[in-house]
């Protein structure tokens, strides 16, 4: 599958799980579980977004593979990790998603020093 269908999929997964949380688990999960849930259908769509904005753009990125592959890493160790916390109180992996913020923040400074380069190049 191409960068951009892998992105549109992760931000359908983002609408579901969303809808799921706020409707199904409400009174299965705990209010701290239901915002793990929140937060991992927040960041996955946040992050989905970007790389669909990235896929779009990336005839003018260098580092546009670099930023996607770590953003698809990032929503598996962060969203991912926060879903399987919310679902099964396994909070050990909660160690695990902070891996996942560093690759959101990876992606996001590459793509920074991507368009910093860019704006300087043509000035």
């Amino acid at each position: 599958m191409k960068w951009g269908g892998f992105f549109a999929a992760q931000a359908f997964i983002s609408v579901a799980s969303g809808a799921f949380g706020a409707h199904a688990l409400t009174s299965i999960l705990d209010l701290k579980a239901l915002g793990w849930w929140h937060t991992a259908s927040q960041y996955l769509m946040y992050h989905a977004l970007a790389g669909l904005v990235v896929v779009a753009l990336s005839a003018y990125l260098s580092s546009a593979k670099s930023i996607l592959l770590l953003l698809c890493i990032g929503n598996i160790l962060f969203a991912g990790s926060l879903y399987v916390m919310a679902l099964t109180g396994y909070t050990l992996l909660g160690a695990v998603t902070p891996f996942g913020g560093l690759c959101y923040l990876i992606a996001w400074g590459l793509l920074v020093l991507n368009f910093w380069r860019s704006s300087h190049q043509k000035s």
